[in-house]
Order: structure tokens, then sequence, then C-alpha cells
């Protein structure tokens, strides 16, 4: 906000209009101001809360002026609502309230006291003397109240202040005054700040955490007495609370609670705001939601900084060391952020990706989760680190410094790798193929004998160790009943890197499914494919096809399939041969026909052609001869 509109209101003879000219000329005017003075504009000074430019409107309370009046209201950020005797203390409540609330507008209000110099020794600022709780507290939208004094220019500038800082501090949105507490969106966006600055998850900020606390929200670093000040308030305030090891998380909001009650909420606001709070008390969505493009034919993945900040996040809360994340330690890590992303609550998180015997995610798993999570909706991870607190090396970089973009990859038949960390694989092939089984090897999952089709699409997200040392993320996914709607989807064909083709060895119509799916999506011919006959630890069967699987291959040019079963050991080596091919996919297309070797006939033609001009010459030298 650049302006703040404030709108003076109270009943005539209450001194609005001399309030403003004491702010303006600096001096009492003495003479009886007979009409309304005109608007005026107070630019930015060094004093000036969020460096805002203040129009303050003076107005008339008299009943046909009434029109102006509600225009006026309706036009401002806050109003200034001044009484100064018993009768205009009694109107507030009686009819200002009530008539500003029959408007409609939702500003604040700051009550004045003016004429203070006729009722006695004035009050401080902030302080609500007696004759104001009752108001305050039935009338919600009452920000602050003072008394003032034009005459004696006693808390003039400080009352334009507070209505300058009931807009761009308002204490609304913190602090109920009735209930002497907190409001809850408030500390909720507290508990985040405390959790964020909690850097080793003890509970306790201590001091190098209050010092890094002190300096990123007021840019300024906190001296030993200031901390030692701090700690003294908060035991005074909560007795029960111990600052041996630190603030804790109920003094770290008593100590907020005595900035609201004691009229410093500004405070508060500057904290909240340093960690992108808006007004309403809600991520700013600019924060939340940065712009980052994905071009077509390429794709998101998580930069060495991302990895590194997923790593130590991991770390700080594996708290029993176990080498898996249960769901205590879970929810204390999500505690921040509105719970676990939509797309993995419908995955069944854990169940997509590596977990230890106990059923608790690991290192790696986690890992290879959020690998698939930016790979599919960068928009997510970009979401979810702002929530937790991601900071790049440096302190204007954005949650986009832990994601890279790849370089497009749109002709996919060009020799060689392409730049990629995380692939995607379809596994197509009929129902009862074996697919699920697959997946479940994958992520080293025990057999299971019984049969679950399934129903939508499900994914499987695992590292993969190619030749020659490299970690790539191999993402497989088996589509369930949306196939037919995936493979017309040409968005989801370009951004998937290998299809597998996989049937059933000992069921004899498994592989006519694969046939039939060729000749029904021809846009499959486009991307690089790996053949693969499943459960070849039971007895081979004749397919019921036009060709026999490794004759079909062959018509194809393509490696013939590869026979694998989930109970073998050597299932790995199916997993390394798919990341190879999605890396490298001029390696899963057809095979091209070699061209014959025209050498010798180019060498023969050559060794004719001289010894035809050798010839030529020497007959023609034997004519010139003879003549």
């Amino acid at each position: 906000m650049s302006t703040v509109r404030i709108c003076v209101c109270g009943d005539e003879g209450t001194g609005k209009s001399s309030l403003i000219a004491s702010l303006v000329k600096d001096v009492f005017v003495s003479n009886k101001i007979q009409s309304v003075l005109p608007q005026v504009t107070i630019p930015p000074t060094s004093g000036t809360p969020e460096n805002v430019t203040t129009t303050i409107v003076d107005t008339s309370a008299r009943p046909q002026d009434r029109t102006t009046l509600r225009k006026e209201i309706r036009k401002c950020n806050v109003i200034l609502l001044v009484y100064s005797d018993h009768y205009s203390y009694e109107r507030v409540a009686l009819f200002w309230m009530p008539y500003f609330r029959s408007l409609g507008v939702n500003v604040p209000v700051v009550l004045c006291a003016n004429k203070s110099d006729l009722a006695g020794s004035g009050s401080t600022p902030q302080v609500v003397e007696e004759e104001m709780l009752p108001v305050m507290a039935e009338f919600r939208e009452i920000d602050s109240c003072i008394r003032t004094s034009a005459k004696e220019q006693h808390n003039v500038i400080e009352v334009f202040y507070l209505c300058q800082k009931a807009v761009t501090h308002p204490i609304a949105p913190l602090y109920d005054h009735k209930e002497g507490q907190l409001k809850p969106a408030c500390m909720a966006a507290l508990k985040r700040v405390f959790y964020l600055c909690d850097k080793d998850q003890d509970g306790y900020l201590n001091d190098q955490e209050m010092h890094d606390f002190q300096v990123k929200s007021f840019d300024k670093p906190l001296s030993p007495g200031e901390l030692e000040n701090i700690k003294a308030t908060v035991s005074k305030a909560v007795p029960t609370s111990s600052t041996e090891k630190g603030l804790d998380l109920n003094g770290f909001l008593q100590l907020n609670k005595l900035y609201a009650e004691k009229g410093r909420h500004e405070t508060i606001w500057i904290i909240l705001r340093k960690h992108h709070y808006t007004d309403s008390l809600s991520l700013e969505d600019s924060f939340l939601h940065p712009r980052f493009d994905v071009p077509d034919y390429a794709s998101a993945e998580l930069s060495p900084a991302g990895y590194r900040f997923f790593m130590d996040l991991f770390l700080t809360f594996d708290k029993d060391s176990d080498g898996g994340l249960n769901d205590q330690e879970l929810a204390a890590l999500f505690a921040p952020t509105p719970g676990l992303p939509p797309s993995w609550v419908e995955s069944s998180f854990p169940s997509s990706t590596v977990r230890n015997e106990a059923g608790h995610i690991t290192l790696q798993g986690w890992l290879a989760q959020w690998s698939m999570t930016t790979f599919l909706e960068p928009k997510t991870t970009l979401e979810y680190l702002a929530y937790l607190g991601f900071e790049g090396p440096n302190a204007w970089d954005s949650t986009t410094a832990a994601l890279k973009v790849t370089k497009p990859r749109k002709r996919r038949r060009r020799p060689g790798r392409v730049e990629r960390n995380v692939v995607l694989c379809y596994l197509l092939g009929s129902a009862s193929s074996g697919k699920s089984s697959l997946l479940d090897a994958f992520l080293n999952r025990p057999f299971d004998n019984l049969y679950h089709p399934t129903i939508k699409p499900r994914r499987a997200v695992n590292s993969v160790e190619l030749h020659g040392g490299k970690q790539c993320y191999l993402i497989l996914e088996e589509l369930g009943e949306l196939e037919p709607a995936i493979l017309e989807n040409q968005a989801k064909l370009d951004a998937c890197d290998l299809i597998c083709y996989a049937y059933d060895s000992s069921e004899p119509d498994s592989f006519s499914h694969i046939v039939d799916l060729r000749k029904r999506y021809p846009q499959l011919d486009e991307l690089p494919a790996i053949y693969t006959a499943l459960k070849a630890d039971r007895d081979k069967t004749t397919q019921r096809s036009e060709l026999q699987p490794d004759a079909y291959t062959a018509a194809l040019n393509m490696a013939a399939p590869l026979h694998v079963s989930v109970t073998w050991h050597s299932i790995s080596e199916l997993f390394v041969a798919l990341a190879e091919a999605a890396t490298n996919p001029s390696t899963a297309f057809p095979r091209s026909e070699e061209p014959p070797d025209r050498t010798s006939l180019y060498m023969a033609l050559a060794a004719t052609s001289c010894a035809a001009l050798a010839a030529f010459m020497i007959w023609r030298r034997s004519t010139s001869s003879s003549v």
C-alpha cells in the first residue's frame, strides 16, 4: 500500500479541524475554524510507517453534509473518530460506530479523546483509559485509543501516526482485545516462524538462532544485553518457562503477545512480513508460486542446492537416527505446511518409493520422491520449498534456486545421452502380465502371489546406477484404466522418456495386447521402447500372435525381449537397461539397415577408368606416329 487515507469524523465542536490544522501548521490555531478544511496530503518522511503517503480528509457532522460524509468514509483506509466531552463520548457508541457498520465499511477506527487540556493532564499515547475500554470491547474495529490536545500540541503527531499504523500495521488480525490473546491465525504464523528459526529442531531458539532471527527480521544484530533483556522479560511473563536452553515456543508466543499488549504490534508485523506473510496472514502468492517456466521437451529437476536442502531436512528430523522417517517425524517435518502434497496422498505415500523394513521412508526414497514430484509438478515442489523454509546460497535467491531446467530433447533419435537425471518410463502390457509386481520389485518389496488389478495410474520411483557409476532417478508408471486417455494425450507422451512393453511369457494371449496397442496408437512409434518378457521363471508358452515376440521385434529391427522374473536377483538389470535406454534414447529405436560397403566397387571403377584412359592415350600416340 502506497497511500493511507484518513477520514476524520466526530460531532461538531470536538476539535477535528483544529487537530488537522495543528498537525499541518505545527501550532494551535486559536481562531475557531468555521468550515471543513480542504484535503491535506503529507508525503512520506523518515518516521512514516512503510514509507506511505498520507491523505487527511476533514468532514462535517451536519445532517446536510451526510452524503459527502458517507462518500469519504467509503473511500478511506482508516477512520479517526474524535470526541471531546461526555456527550460526544456517548455518541461514539450510540451513533458513530453503528453508523460506520451500517455503511458496510471494514476499516480500522482510531478513537481520539481530544481537548485533554480541559480534563487535566493527558496520558501517554498508547495507554487505554478506563472510559475507552467498554467501547473497545463492544466494537472490535477500534484499533487503538489516545488522548490529545490540539491547543497544547499534545499527541497531535502521535494520533495521526496511530492512524497510519492502523493501516500499515493493523492490530485487528493479530490480537483479540476481549480475550486478551493472540488470534489463531497470528499464532499459526508465529509458530511457523519459530519452526523455521529453530534450525536444529530441539524446541528452543538458542543464542545463535535468536541472533539469526534478529538479523533476518530486523536487519541488525542482537546485542548480548538485548538478548538477556528478552530472556528476562519472558521469564517474568512465563515463570514456568526456562530460558537456559533458549527461548521455547511458549516463550516466543508470549513475547509477541506482550508486543501486542503494549502497542508494539508493528514489531510483530515486521517479523511476519520478513517471513513473507500478507496483511491477511497468508503467505504471499508470489513467494509460494514464483515464476518458473519449463520449455517444451524440457523437464524440471532439483538442483544441487535443492537436493542438499531436502537431505538436510531428512537428517534433521530423523530424531532416532534409524534411517527412516516414522509418522511422528513426518508430522513434525510437515508441521509448517498444509500437510502432505495432495499428489502424495493420492498415491498413498510412501508406497510410491523406497521404505525400510518398518515401512518408513528412507533417505534414498525421500530424495527419489521429491525428484519425481519436481519432474511431474515443479510448482508443488516450489510451494513446499517455501513452506519448509528453503534459503538459497545468496540472500536474494528465491525458491527457484532449488530447481533447474534440463536441455530440451525433441530429437530423440539423435545419438548420445540426454542431459537428464530424472526419467519417466510408461509400463504397458495386458492385465495380469506382472506390471504391478515389477513396480514392487523396483522398490525392493517382496513378491505377492495375490493379483490386485490396477485401476488408477500407479508410479514407483527409485535411484538407478548407470554404467560408469552415474546415478539417475527412474519413474515407472503403469497407467491402469486411464491408459487410453494417456496414450491419446500428446503432452503426456512428450513427457515420457521410454515405453516398456511388458507381456507374460507364460500366458499365450499376453503379447497380442502389445501388437494391438501399437496398431491402435501409431504415435507410440515416436518413443524409444524396450520389450520385456515377464514371469520368465515359469514355463514359456507360444504366443497367439502372427509373429512370436522375437520375430516381431526382429522385423522391427529392435532388440529381442528381455526375459526376466521378479523372483530373480537379476531383475535389477532390467531397471538399469530401462534407465540406460531412457537416458540414451537413440539406442531404443529400430536399428537402421547398414548401407552396403561400396568401397571395393568404387576402387574397381576407378581402376577401370584409369586403364581406359591409358589405352586411349596409347592409341592416340600410335595414330599420330603413323600419320
